[in-house]
């Protein structure tokens, strides 16, 4: 299994505030999880793959929308599990109320011998920065801090 992810941190601009666009994923184990189960859209890659490519593939498999613009390459972040994430940012708008994300399937409940098929991701929306930085994974933060810092140049 591959430790590495590769995703997109979509931003707007509203009037002088920045806002972000995140997920969060679906099936069981995330069902009462908020804070801090949050993330840009991402997925695995392969070492054959070119992680901006798989960014641009999982943004468009976990929202159901495509992503072009003008993209910026953002520091990787490792998580706690040791996983890699490679990451850029772009600035776009989309409707977080019309994703549409394909599924994975998995044995629930667990020991039943019984496969239910969940969404990859079950929600998605628009945060101002600080609502953002409480809701998306801990190392993920970092990819918001570096867009901030990228706008205070």
């Amino acid at each position: 299994m591959p430790y590495q992810s590769a995703g997109i941190l979509l931003y707007r601009k509203i009037n002088t505030h920045l806002q972000v666009f995140l997920v969060h994923p679906g099936g069981p184990f995330f069902k009462n999880k908020d804070m801090g189960a949050w993330s840009i859209p991402k997925g695995e890659f392969l070492d054959d793959e070119e992680s901006f490519i798989a960014a641009k593939r999982e943004f468009e498999e976990e929202t159901g929308q495509a992503i072009d613009g003008n993209f910026i390459p953002l520091n990787p972040v490792k998580l706690k599990s040791g996983k890699m994430v490679y990451a850029w940012a772009v600035e776009g708008d989309i409707n977080h109320e019309t994703i549409f994300s394909n599924l994975f399937e998995m044995e629930w409940p667990p020991k039943s011998g019984k496969k239910q098929s969940f969404p990859e991701i079950d929600r998605a929306g628009w945060f101002e920065i600080d609502e953002a930085k409480l809701k998306i994974n801990g190392a993920q933060a970092a990819f918001i801090e570096e867009l901030i810092a990228l706008f205070s140049v």
